[in-house]
C-alpha cells in the first residue's frame, strides 16, 4: 500500500472514530504541548536576559566594584559567604582614586540603593528606590531627561537636596502637573525635583520607573551611604577591548589600596553583565536537561495507550486484514498500513501540542511578565517525536497484524 494511501486511510480513520482517536494521540499532544511550552519561554528569557535585562542592569562595556557578587552562578558554601561579609567595605574614597586612574574618556560612577517612603502632601508611598549618585551615572545608564534637567557637578560638590525621579514616581506623587520644581520628602528629608527621566519600562514585571536619585553628598547619602560606604562603583568603557584594559587597571589598584600581597585573593568583585548570562546560562541548563526527561515520561505512557489502541484496533479488523490478504496483499503491506497509522496518529497528536504549546507560552506571556521566543528547531524535534512515538508503539500491533493466518483471519466474527 502506498504511504499516501495509507496516510489517507489514517486519518479517515480519526474522523470515523474521534474518541479513540483522541486517546492515541492524547500522549503525544500532552508531551509535546509541554515540550514547545516550556521551550519557548526558555528561549524567550534566554534572549531577555542577554539582550534586554542584562544591558539594562549593568549596561553595555560597564563593570561595577562591589564588595561581593551581584550574581553568582552555582551554590556557596556558608564559609564563602561568610568570606564575603569580612570583606572591607567599598568607600567613596575608592570611587575618588579609580576615578583619578583612569583616562578621561572612562565613565566612572558612584551608585548606592535602598527603599525609602516619598510624601507629597497627603500622598504616601512606602517603596520607592532611591538611589545617591554622581553625575557620570547617567551617562552610564544611558538615562533621557523628559522633563526639566539632571542635576550637575556644582549641585554634587554643594550637596544640594535635589531629586530626578523616575516616571512612576511622577504620575503617583503630581498626577496632571508639573513635577518641576516641587519638592518631595523622601526618608524624612525634603528634596526640590529637577528632572523627570523617560520610561524605562519593566524586568520581569518589576518597574525600573519608581525611583529618585540625588546627589550622594546629599542627605540621601544618611539613607543608602553611611559613614562613606557605598555600595559599589560603575566603570564604563567605550568598547569591549577598552572593558578589559580599565578592569585590570581597577583590580591592580584596588589590590594595593587593600594591601593585598600577591598569592592573596582579590577581596573586592567586578561585576559584569558575564556574571549574569552565567547566572542564566546555569539555571536555562538545568532545565534543559531535566526537560526531555519529563517530556520522555508523557511520551512513554502515550506510546504505551497508543499501542493498546492499535492491538484493540487489529483485533477489530481482523477479518478486514483477512480479506485483504486473500487478495494478494503480503505481511509488509499489512505491516506498512498499521504502521503509517499509528505514526499518522502520534504525529497529529504531535502538531496539535506545537500548535497549543505556542498558544500557552503566548498566554504565559500575555498574563505574566516570562517572555517567549519560537524556537525553530524544537518544532521539528516535536514532530520527529511523534513520529517516533507512533513508529515504535505501531511495531508489535503491525507485526501481529502481518503475522494473522488469512483462513483464521477469514472466520473471525
Amino acid at each position: 500500500m502506498p504511504i499516501y494511501e495509507a496516510v489517507v486511510l489514517a486519518l479517515g480513520m480519526i474522523r470515523a472514530q474521534k474518541l479513540k482517536s483522541f486517546f492515541s494521540l492524547v500522549g503525544a499532544f500532552i508531551g509535546v504541548m509541554f515540550l514547545i511550552a516550556v521551550v519557548s519561554i526558555v528561549k524567550g528569557m534566554d534572549k531577555y536576559v542577554q539582550e534586554d535585562f542584562a544591558a539594562k542592569i549593568f549596561g553595555i562595556n560597564t563593570f561595577t566594584v562591589s564588595r561581593r557578587p551581584g550574581f553568582h552562578a552555582g551554590p556557596v558554601s556558608q564559609a564563602q559567604r561568610r568570606a564575603w561579609w569580612r570583606r572591607p567595605e567599598i568607600y567613596e574614597d575608592d570611587f575618588h582614586a579609580i576615578r583619578a586612574a583612569l583616562p578621561s574618556e572612562y565613565l566612572v560612577a558612584i551608585e548606592s540603593g535602598n527603599q525609602a517612603e516619598g510624601v507629597v502632601g497627603t500622598k504616601h508611598s512606602s517603596y520607592i528606590q532611591v538611589s545617591g549618585v554622581s553625575e557620570d551615572l547617567f551617562r552610564i545608564r544611558d538615562y533621557r531627561i523628559a522633563e526639566g534637567r539632571l542635576f550637575t557637578p556644582q549641585e554634587i560638590s554643594h550637596a544640594a537636596n535635589v531629586v530626578v525621579i523616575g516616571k512612576d514616581v511622577a504620575d503617583s506623587f503630581f498626577t496632571g502637573e508639573d513635577p518641576v520644581g516641587r519638592s518631595i520628602r523622601i526618608a524624612g528629608f525634603p528634596y526640590t525635583v529637577v528632572g523627570v527621566i523617560e520610561k524605562q519600562g519593566n524586568v520581569f514585571g518589576i518597574s525600573l520607573d519608581r525611583f529618585a536619585i540625588a546627589p550622594y553628598t546629599s542627605e540621601m547619602k544618611k539613607v543608602v551611604n553611611p559613614h562613606k560606604v557605598v555600595d559599589g562603583i560603575i566603570v564604563k568603557a567605550s568598547s569591549p577591548a577598552g572593558m578589559q584594559d580599565a578592569m585590570d587597571r581597577v583590580e591592580g589598584l584596588m589590590r594595593s589600596r587593600h594591601h593585598l600581597r600577591p598569592e592573596d585573593d582579590d577581596d573586592f568583585h567586578l561585576d559584569t553583565q558575564e556574571d549574569v548570562l552565567s547566572f542564566w546560562a546555569k539555571i536555562s541548563n538545568v532545565l534543559y536537561t531535566a526537560l526531555p526527561m519529563l517530556v520522555g515520561i508523557s511520551l512513554i505512557v502515550g506510546g504505551i495507550v497508543l499501542m493498546n489502541i492499535m492491538l484493540m484496533a487489529v483485533a477489530e479488523r481482523t477479518r478486514e486484514i483477512g480479506i485483504r490478504k486473500s487478495l494478494g496483499a503480503r505481511r509488509r503491506d499489512i505491516m506498512a498500513q498499521f504502521l503509517v497509522e499509528a505514526a499518522t496518529l502520534s504525529t497529529t497528536g504531535a502538531v496539535l501540542g506545537i500548535v497549543a504549546g505556542l498558544l500557552l507560552a503566548r498566554l504565559v506571556q500575555a498574563v505574566s511578565p516570562l517572555p517567549m521566543g519560537v524556537a525553530p528547531g524544537w518544532i521539528a524535534v516535536g514532530v520527529v517525536l511523534g513520529v517516533l512515538v507512533g513508529i515504535v508503539s505501531g511495531v508489535y500491533p503491525a507485526s501481529r497484524a502481518a503475522k494473522l493466518d488469512p483462513v483464521v483471519a477469514l472466520r473471525f466474527e
